[in-house]
């Protein structure tokens, strides 16, 4: 049996007659940063949708921690959705505006059945300070916090799931160069603490050298090399 994390076998997406994904396949161990690179349009966000099963796909398969994903009907696929987590390109519209940060880390929660009155305010406290935000940045709402800050809310309220993957689509690609290695150092040092596997989409070269350990290049929802 493989001891891969997550394991995508000849992935097909089909958006009506346009094929967004062809035979994609590539594997992640756990503690693993895999990126998938390539221009805009090339199918790295339509595998991550499937990975998630946010867009079911076409054929193919996705196997995570040793189950395949795609023939599971939503009621025994529900449960298995905390282990796998997205964290996506835009801070401000991952998290509600409505939503003061910590209702938004608290969700995942009480969702799923965690939350205590006792100890749930200090969950999400330990949450948000271990993504090297004050716990009294819970008091306010998205808009008040700078692009980075928010970002790192929206780790906290994935890290809130106690997943095992992150599906990392473009988290940096909005940010300032500066904030942005902050963010990545913050996914590394929780990688490393943690021992999550990262399926990190990304079209910046530079960041993709830096952050992932193995690289599969995408064309025209293609792998050509990885």
């Amino acid at each position: 049996m493989s001891d891969a994390l997550l394991e995508v076998r000849d992935l097909v997406v089909r958006y009506g007659e346009v094929t967004a994904v062809d035979r994609v396949s590539f594997s992640l161990a756990a503690g693993e940063t895999l990126a998938l690179d390539g221009p805009s349009g090339c199918g790295k966000s339509s595998t991550a949708l499937a990975v998630l099963q946010l867009r079911r796909p076409s054929s193919g398969e996705v196997v995570f921690e040793g189950r395949e994903l795609t023939a599971l009907p939503e009621r025994e696929l529900r449960p298995l959705r905390p282990r796998m987590q997205p964290v996506f390109q835009d801070p401000y519209g991952s998290l509600s505006p409505r939503h003061r940060i910590r209702d938004a880390v608290a969700e995942p929660l009480k969702v799923q059945g965690r939350w205590s009155s006792t100890e749930g305010p200090a969950r999400v406290a330990e949450l948000l300070d271990r993504v090297g935000l004050d716990p009294s940045y819970g008091d306010r709402h998205p808009h008040e916090l700078s692009g980075g800050q928010c970002q790192r809310a929206g780790i906290a309220r994935a890290l809130a799931s106690e997943p095992r993957l992150l599906v990392l689509d473009e988290p940096v690609s909005s940010l300032d160069p500066s904030v942005r290695a902050g963010v990545l150092n913050l996914l590394a040092d929780l990688q490393d603490d943690l021992g999550l596997g990262y399926l990190f989409i990304c079209h910046d070269r530079a960041v993709v050298r830096h952050f992932a350990d193995r690289v599969v290049e995408m064309r025209d929802g293609r792998v050509i090399s990885g």
